[in-house]
């Protein structure tokens, strides 16, 4: 039977995307590793591969079409000795939820692939022949699933299926060779008749009680993009789940300040021009360190504690924002993370930036600075287990050790804390390393 390929989750957060281009056609025949179409995502527009060789049967979501959900059949391939007239399955409707419009189970294509399936360390090799149970009926198995099998030496007419319509998937199979000759199907991967994520509860009057309150405004409707969906409701989750706890600080910055402009001149002949977040981000790297308690994450039932600095820096783009992450920064030089931000910085811009590189990390940075934003509160990026607000650096009058008034140049900051992940005490030691490094510039070079 021919293959169903389905929509795939391109990141773990996505639960559909936009079908933005086809770069097949039907008839056209595709090998493993080809590019079938552009898909966007919330946050960019990514190249979705074939894991198999065949032929395109059918296309049937359009370019453009937008809200298909994740595990949607979008094309059907076919296998060698297939023909087009093996297709019965009808197009779906991509606005309906996928358990509603499933299409009947005897004309619906038995195999598939999309989510779980694909690997993005698949060699391409051919896949063996599909097996047959003792009854000599075909046993349906994706390719990918009886590639493993004949790598690992499991025999599929032992295994039930606990993919859609009964297919054995790669959960089946690797649950197989870690397990018993027999096992125990495994959870199956699949969604498509799965009950969509409930929507975090919303906050204040429902949709039609605004329209209403507004009956007569004048005003302009601006429908929520997929980035801008995943904002509000990551940001719900974070406020309603995370214990948020706040500490506050001053930083002077004019010995930094001082240093930056000596580096600066010599660094000229190099075309390379540091910035005062790139001093934060590796003041933070560098007391993640020397507070290694409080560089860890939220994982649900448990705090996973890693060992090193990456951390996500809040890049404001049209529309929303992302948060690339520079790993192990606590090992860079000024130089090299002042050119990593900026070309994370300006691919962010352009959605180009890849889900490994905007996923992760343990701590965040989010600078409202250069707006003229004195202090705010920034909100936890889960699993994050902390972020740090800064505000601008302004003229402000201190007083000095020997308690003599002068103005200095003077930041405020203020840390988010999960409460879960970090207590106070730990927060303000962490806090109070940031501060140091910032005071005392020099020795981030030690």
């Amino acid at each position: 039977m021919p293959i169903e390929i389905l929509m795939p989750a391109l990141s773990p957060t996505m639960e559909e995307g936009t079908l933005a281009k086809w770069l097949v056609s039907e008839g056209d025949s595709v090998s493993s590793g080809d590019i079938l179409c552009e898909i966007e995502t919330d946050k960019a527009t990514m190249e979705f591969e074939a894991v198999d060789e065949g032929t395109i049967g059918k296309i049937l979501i359009g370019d453009g079409s937008e809200g298909v959900k994740v595990n949607t059949p979008i094309a059907v391939l076919l296998e060698e000795g297939e023909e087009a007239s093996d297709i019965d399955a009808p197009a779906p409707d991509t606005k309906d939820s996928a358990k509603e419009d499933a299409p009947d189970q005897d004309a619906a294509p038995e195999k598939g692939y999309g989510r779980g399936e694909s690997d993005a360390n698949d060699t391409g090799k051919s896949s063996p022949a599909a097996p047959k149970g003792s009854d000599g009926k075909r046993l349906f198995v994706t390719p990918l699933a009886r590639r493993i099998a004949a790598d690992k030496g499991v025999d599929l007419t032992e295994l039930s299926g606990s993919g859609p319509h009964g297919r054995i998937i790669k959960a089946d199979v690797e649950a197989a060779s870690a397990g018993s000759a027999k096992a125990k199907p495994a959870e199956s991967t699949d969604t498509t008749s799965a009950p969509a994520d409930k929507a975090a509860p919303a906050a204040g009057p429902s949709a039609d009680a605004v329209m209403k309150m507004y009956e007569g405004r004048d005003f302009e409707e601006i429908s929520l993009n997929g980035m801008r969906k995943t904002i509000a409701a990551r940001l719900t989750e974070a406020k309603q789940s995370i214990p948020h706890f706040y500490l506050r600080r001053d930083i002077e910055l004019d010995a930094l300040l001082k240093f930056r402009g000596e580096l600066n001149k010599q660094l000229e002949a190099r075309d390379v021009k540091l910035s005062v977040n790139d001093f934060i981000i590796k003041a933070c790297a560098l007391a993640l360190q020397t507070v290694s308690d409080a560089n860890a994450v939220w994982a649900g039932d448990r705090i996973l504690k890693l060992k090193p600095s990456d951390v996500a820096v809040a890049v404001a783009i049209e529309g929303g924002l992302f948060t690339p992450v520079l790993k192990d920064a606590e090992m860079k030089s000024l130089s090299t993370l002042s050119a990593e931000m900026k070309d994370l910085a300006a691919r962010a811009r352009d959605r180009k930036l890849a889900p490994h590189e905007y996923q992760g990390g343990s701590f965040a940075i989010s600078n409202l600075g250069m707006f003229g934003i004195d202090n705010f509160d920034a909100v936890i990026n889960p699993p994050h287990g902390a972020i740090l607000a800064v505000g601008a650096g302004v003229k402000k009058p201190v007083v000095g050790k020997d308690g003599e008034l002068a103005v200095a140049t003077v930041m405020s900051v203020t840390l988010s804390v999960d409460h879960r992940v970090i207590d106070g005490a730990l927060g303000a030691q962490l806090l109070s390393a940031i501060k140091d490094n910032l005071e005392n510039p020099m020795t981030m070079l030690a």
